[in-house]
C-alpha cells in the first residue's frame, strides 16, 4: 500500500533530482561557453590584441566578471529568472575571453590533459560532498578562510612575482577547491531537499542558476591551479 508518507518522500526525492541536474546542466553549458570562447579568442590575433594589447580592456573585463558575480548574488532573488540566466552566459563568455590566455601560455596537450584531472578531481569531490552523512559546514568555513588566505597572497605575488610562492599558492588551491567543491555541492542538495513544494519555477530557476556558477567557480579556479602545477608552458 502506498502511503501518504512514502508518496511525499518519493516527490521530495524527484524534486531534490531534477534540482541537481539542472545545477550540473547549467553548469556544463556555462563551461561549454567558456571553452568555446576561450579557443575561438586565442585563434583570433585581432580579438587577441583587443583583449590583451589594451590594458583598460583586458581590466575591463576582469571587474566586469567580478561585477556580474557579485550583482547576481545580491540581486538574484529580485531579478528575473531569464535575466539571471542571461548574466549567467554573459559571465560564462566573457570568462573564456580571459582565459584564453591559457592557449598562450600552455600547450594544447596539457591543457586537455589537465581539464580531464581536473574533471575526475571534480567529479569526485562532488559525489563525496552528495552522499556523506558528515556536516561539510565547518570544513567550508575552514575553505573559505584558506580562500582568502590565496587571493590576499596572490595580490602580493603580483608585485614579488616569486615562482616558489605561485607553486605554493597552487598546491594549497588545489585543496581549497577540492574541498570548496564538496562543500558546495552539500550545500546545493541540502538547498534542494528544503525548497518549499509550491516553489515557482522562477524560484527553482534562479536557484539553479546561482547553484550552477557556484560550481562552476569551484570548477574554473581548479582547472586554473591544477594547470599551473600540471601544465606545459609553451616557452
Amino acid at each position: 500500500m502506498v502511503t501518504q508518507s512514502s508518496f511525499s518522500n518519493a516527490s521530495s526525492l524527484v524534486r531534490v533530482n531534477a534540482f541537481i541536474r539542472s545545477v550540473y546542466n547549467w553548469m556544463a553549458i556555462g563551461l561549454g561557453l567558456t571553452a568555446f570562447t576561450a579557443f575561438y579568442v586565442a585563434n583570433s590575433q585581432a580579438l587577441l590584441q583587443i583583449i590583451f594589447g589594451n590594458p583598460v580592456v583586458l581590466f575591463g573585463l576582469i571587474f566586469g566578471e567580478l561585477g556580474l558575480v557579485f550583482y547576481l548574488s545580491a540581486r538574484v532573488q529580485k531579478i528575473q529568472a531569464s535575466t539571471a540566466t542571461a548574466l549567467f552566459v554573459l559571465y560564462s563568455v566573457l570568462n573564456g575571453a580571459t582565459l584564453s590566455a591559457v592557449f598562450l601560455a600552455y600547450t594544447s596537450a596539457s591543457i586537455v590533459s589537465t581539464f580531464f584531472v581536473c574533471a575526475l578531481t571534480f567529479s569526485a569531490c562532488s559525489v563525496y560532498g552528495m552522499v556523506t552523512k558528515r556536516d561539510l559546514t565547518s570544513m567550508g568555513g575552514f575553505m573559505m578562510m584558506g580562500l582568502i588566505g590565496i587571493i590576499i597572497a596572490t595580490v602580493v605575488n603580483i608585485f614579488l612575482r616569486s615562482p616558489v610562492m605561485t607553486m605554493l599558492i597552487s598546491y594549497v588551491g588545489v585543496v581549497v577547491f577540492v574541498g570548496l567543491t564538496a562543500y558546495d555541492t552539500q550545500k546545493l542538495k541540502t538547498m534542494a531537499m528544503t525548497q518549499p513544494a509550491d516553489a515557482s519555477g522562477a524560484m527553482v530557476r534562479k536557484g539553479a542558476i546561482m547553484g550552477a556558477l557556484t560550481l562552476y567557480l569551484d570548477f574554473i579556479n581548479l582547472f586554473i591551479m591544477l594547470l599551473r602545477i600540471f601544465g606545459v608552458s609553451r616557452d
